[in-house]
């Protein structure tokens, strides 16, 4: 979670949302879905952003995948947010500045967009990372429209 007022950002959370890795999917999805919901009632977002799938080499990964996001899709329309959705690469471009970054470099620069920030591991910063390139995709349609 970030705010976003003009162009400065500041960070209000971050962290991850932990399922038991030996429960069945279904019940992963559930606790993935009641998680999101309570932050979104404790946070009240205004918007909300996801990174798009991307195709792993195991497919069974990349379909998990795409199930969680598509938990995390439901819980923000439930909830009425509107959800921008971006690609790995304009993440790490809008970010790093580079399409290609690495995640260490992407991590660092969020603790420069993001002053004072304690990350909680690497899939925090990647979520962060989605929220400030989300942040900017707003400011820039502001600007134009």
């Amino acid at each position: 979670m970030i705010a976003a007022v003009g162009n400065r950002l500041s960070h209000i959370a971050n962290g991850q949302i932990a399922t038991d890795a030996k429960a069945p999917l279904p019940e992963r999805l559930v606790v993935l879905d009641r998680a999101l919901t309570d932050l979104m009632i404790e946070y009240q977002p205004e918007t909300a952003a996801v990174e798009e799938v991307f195709v792993n080499a195991n497919p069974q990964s990349t379909l998990k995948l795409g199930q969680a996001r598509g938990v995390c899709l439901l819980a923000a329309a439930r909830t009425g947010l509107k959800v921008g959705e971006y690609a790995a690469r304009l993440v790490k471009k809008a970010v790093v500045g580079v399409g290609n970054a690495e995640k260490a470099q992407v991590h660092a620069m969020v603790g420069r967009l993001l002053p004072g920030v304690k990350i909680s591991g690497s899939d925090a910063a990647d979520a962060l990372a989605v929220a400030i390139t989300h942040a900017h995709h707003l400011a820039s349609a502001r600007r134009i429209g």
